[in-house]
């Protein structure tokens, strides 16, 4: 007897039909940029199609992505000033706080998500509090927690904390509790590589470092084991989501967290992973949509339950097509 495979591959209906993993609407979260201003919707140049909005934009896109399905966002925050501690992340007047409060308004079942870090705030660039020219990790705690608890009172349904501090869900999280907002989730990026892959994003999010860079609190690319400490030590201290980041070069990391986690498993399609997709698709060397997907796929079948992507536009687009 000869066995043929290709009995279930002639047609698109038969491989519809077998197809073992399948992307959904449902699996993204789109990642939104957010400045001061108004009427703003100024491109990013390194990132196709990607903008930072004010507030009174971002709401409509948000209103855009939600007719398309996508049930979820994560917003990032340019302030209007930057300080030694980021001080601005935390004001209760503060970008990512009103754009929060606005898209819960207007939108009140998409899943507003935002990022707590401080690199976006500092005018150092880093990721916390600088002494001795290194970042504190203990003296960084206290202040994601006070930005993430203003992020909660704002609305936040979910708190992603992206900084790599040791010991910072457990701060949040109880900062959170002591406050009355037990309901406020959190996403923790357990698994956070210091990657090449983020240029981009630093352009987008006008973060980048003035001075060393991020290895001595983001992970050596080259350490497996390490990520399942992390994502155990997350765990124990509340997360009710883990992230892996980047996701495309990470893809075995994201099988090996999968294996492990006891809550949902989410992956970053990081900015470099996008725009290494459009560059060439500019230039004819890839079909981008046939490229888009496959990358997407292959991050759903490692074991993200989530993916977080700035094609979620894009895919949405096309899987409703």
């Amino acid at each position: 007897m000869i066995i043929r495979p290709r009995r279930l591959r002639r047609t698109a209906t038969l491989r519809e039909m077998v197809r073992e993993t399948k992307l959904s609407v449902k699996d993204f979260i789109s990642p939104l940029f957010v400045k001061h201003g108004q009427d703003k919707k100024d491109p990013i140049l390194s990132m196709p199609g990607q903008y930072q909005f004010s507030v009174d934009t971002i709401v409509k896109e948000c209103e855009a992505l939600w007719s398309l399905g996508i049930p979820s966002v994560i917003l990032f925050g340019l302030p209007d000033k930057k300080d030694e501690k980021g001080s601005r992340s935390w004001a209760e007047d503060g970008v990512v706080q009103r754009a929060v409060a606005a898209i819960k308004d207007r939108l009140p079942d998409m899943v507003v998500i935002t990022d707590v870090c401080l690199c976006e705030y500092t005018d150092h660039g880093h990721c916390g509090v600088i002494k001795n020219g290194q970042v504190d990790n203990d003296d960084t705690l206290e202040l994601l927690a006070r930005q993430a608890l203003s992020h909660a009172r704002a609305g936040a349904d979910i708190v992603a904390p992206s900084d790599m501090m040791d010991g910072r869900v457990a701060a949040i999280r109880e900062a959170l509790d002591a406050q009355g907002y037990q309901d406020t989730a959190i996403l923790a990026y357990a698994v956070k590589y210091a990657s090449a892959f983020y240029g981009p994003f630093r352009d987008a999010a006008e973060s980048t470092p003035q001075f060393g860079d991020r290895a001595g609190y983001q992970m050596d690319p080259a350490n497996a084991i390490e990520a399942q400490k992390e994502v155990q030590l997350d765990m124990e201290e509340g997360a009710d989501m883990v992230m892996v980041k980047p996701a495309t070069p990470y893809l075995d990391i994201i099988n090996q967290v999968r294996e492990i986690s006891l809550v949902p498993v989410a992956a970053y399609n990081v900015s470099g992973e996008f725009a290494m997709v459009k560059a060439a698709e500019a230039r004819g060397w890839i079909d981008g949509e046939r490229a888009m997907m496959e990358m997407l796929t292959s991050i759903k079948r490692a074991g993200a339950d989530l993916i977080l992507t700035y094609f979620a536009k894009d895919a949405a687009t096309l899987l409703e097509r």
